[in-house]
């Protein structure tokens, strides 16, 4: 008796080290900048899948898909559930319905019985899904396999009103909507983490640095190397047998907190708005700037020209044009070596720049070399 419980306290001592271990690194890392590893990324598989299915929304107040031709389908495949046939060559008139598109997400470990939220959206020349009711509708994943029963009554949050005369009004979408809750789950997705070799945890962001620090921090937190770096994306975990161990050991990795590597220095320019980001990992080699504007005037004053009395001349105008041009004197300004984000904005800020003078001067200064960061215009 006492040799079966040796290895079963063994092994409950070390996740008690463990979890002290995680919480210790809670405390002594710098909060300010750290960021839980669960924050960072995702562990491969633990995803979620999407599902989408074909239906038919009744019930609506003369807003519906009219007579289209696969609305008319989906309406005699409803009836024909229940054992009721259409004669041949009559189409119902379908005024009061609308095909539509049902889509959901199933997220990871969902079992059947959940519920899920779905969201409706008109496919043909629905006006408006208002007041109407979804009928029982099948959802498939990407393998054409059902996961999951839709049905129940739309809310939608858009509103559409039209007139005799033509003229509309449309506030918000009201060709889709949502029902809350509005499917179950039929089907479980095999995740496969409980008997895959190894864990892999996968970054958001791709950084080789980020990635060796995640796999420090697990390896530091366990007192082993069971972490491995495989990219700048992807960490091996070498894990236990066992659903209950793994799930235990996935709970504490991601609640360990790291300090991202910085980002690389990069300033993203939106050409519609105007706007422009730098990050803070944008420096500045010594230069000096000097940004100025030539504007130049073109003022157009014709007059007319009467001739001289009883001559034979004609009445005709006389062009008169004013050109001028002024240069604005903007001071320059020197940026000193490692010039910071905080050095930029106040240095800018003292010329006067505009969003568009800032892209100006923030691609001089790459093509001078003197700033060493990405120029990503979008």
């Amino acid at each position: 008796m006492i040799s079966r419980i040796t290895p079963v306290l063994g092994r409950l001592a070390g996740w008690i080290v463990a979890i002290a271990v995680v919480a210790g690194l809670q405390l002594v890392a710098p909060q300010a900048h750290a960021e839980r590893i669960k924050d960072l990324g995702a562990f491969e598989g633990l995803r979620s899948n999407q599902l989408v299915g074909y239906g038919v929304v009744v019930g609506l107040a003369g807003t519906g898909d009219d007579s289209l031709d696969y609305a008319t389908q989906g309406i005699k495949g409803v009836i024909s559930r229940f054992g009721l046939t259409l004669p041949p060559g009559i189409n119902p008139a379908l005024k009061n319905a609308a095909a539509v598109m049902v889509t959901a997400e199933l997220p990871a470990f969902a079992k059947p019985g959940q519920r899920l939220d779905v969201t409706v959206s008109a496919l043909g020349k629905a006006k408006s899904l208002r007041g109407g009711t979804l009928v029982l509708t099948p959802l498939r994943g990407a393998d054409g396999e059902i996961y999951g029963m839709a049905q129940g009554n739309l809310a939608v949050g858009g509103l559409g009103v039209s007139g005799a005369d033509g003229s509309q009004l449309s506030v918000n979408v009201p060709s889709a909507g949502r029902i809350p809750s509005g499917a179950s789950v039929e089907r479980a997705v095999e995740t496969g983490f409980d008997t895959s070799p190894a864990l892999t945890f996968n970054l958001a962001d791709a950084d080789l640095t980020t990635a060796l620090r995640v796999a420090d921090a697990i390896n530091l937190a366990f007192g082993d190397q069971r972490a491995k770096a495989l990219d700048g994306v992807s960490i091996a975990v070498a894990a236990p047998q066992g659903a209950e161990s793994r799930i235990m050991m996935m709970g504490l990795i991601e609640n360990i907190e790291v300090r991202p590597a910085d980002p690389p220095a990069r300033v993203i320019v939106n050409a519609r708005s105007g706007t422009v980001v730098i990050n803070g990992s944008v420096r500045i080699s010594p230069a000096a700037v000097s940004h100025g504007k030539l504007t130049v005037s073109v003022n157009e004053a014709p007059r007319v020209v009467q001739p001289a009395p009883f001559s034979r001349g004609e009445t005709a105008v006389e062009q008169s044009s004013a050109i001028s041009a002024a240069e604005e004197r903007n001071p320059m300004f020197l940026f000193k070596g490692g010039a910071s984000l905080a050095d930029i904005v106040k240095a800018v800020n003292a010329v006067g720049a505009s969003p568009s003078d800032l892209v100006e001067i923030l691609g001089a200064l790459k093509q001078a070399g003197a700033m060493k960061a990405e120029l990503e215009v979008i």
